[in-house]
């Protein structure tokens, strides 16, 4: 499998998360909300797998070795990456300070979390869809097999030590958990 593969298999697992989120907003919208405990749990997520995983595996290992091979970190679609990256946790941030609100009980801090969640979804669609399409298609041409070899092996040593072994299906079933959560 070549390292932006195992990516993409993550991005399939981070659009459902962003589904759920959008699920949440617009059955708030109707009247139904969401559990307490549901940005806090959408935020564990996002800050474990979406980021400290997945973007960790994309900024510490994929950007550096494109670099490597020619294209510049300050510049062009490495650049639009990383801002990207910060703007998404900077939506984070803010959820996550509504969220804690909320599953304490303040029902005006509903309306933050859930733009917030909304605004980090839109951005995180259209991010996706970037490197799905642009980025990593630019990789697998410029990278070599041995710099794919490397990446596939520094990618698990992003899992043990960021996230631990074999964390991805608890990240699955807690997706699957707020999935039934809001499906309600």
């Amino acid at each position: 499998m070549l390292p932006t593969e195992e990516l993409k298999q993550e991005h399939r697992v981070i659009e459902r998360m962003l589904a759920v989120m959008e699920t949440a907003a617009v059955r708030a919208n109707d009247g139904a909300e969401p559990p307490a405990d549901f940005f806090v749990k959408a935020v564990y997520f996002v800050r474990n797998f979406a980021d400290r995983c997945h973007h960790g595996k994309e900024e510490d290992n994929l950007f550096p070795a494109m670099e490597k091979r020619g294209i510049s970190k300050n510049g062009g679609p490495i650049a639009v990456m990383l801002m990207e990256h910060e703007r998404g946790r900077s939506y984070v941030r803010a959820m996550e300070e509504a969220g804690k609100r909320f599953a304490t009980g303040d029902r005006t801090a509903l309306r933050p979390a859930l733009e917030n969640a909304l605004a980090y979804a839109q951005l995180l669609h259209q991010h996706i869809d970037k490197e799905d399409n642009i980025l990593y298609p630019m990789a697998d041409r410029m990278l070599t097999a041995t710099d794919q070899q490397e990446l596939l092996q520094k990618f698990e040593k992003v899992e043990q030590e960021r996230i631990g072994a074999g964390k991805h299906d608890e990240y699955l079933k807690l997706v699957e958990e707020l999935e039934q959560a809001v499906n309600k």
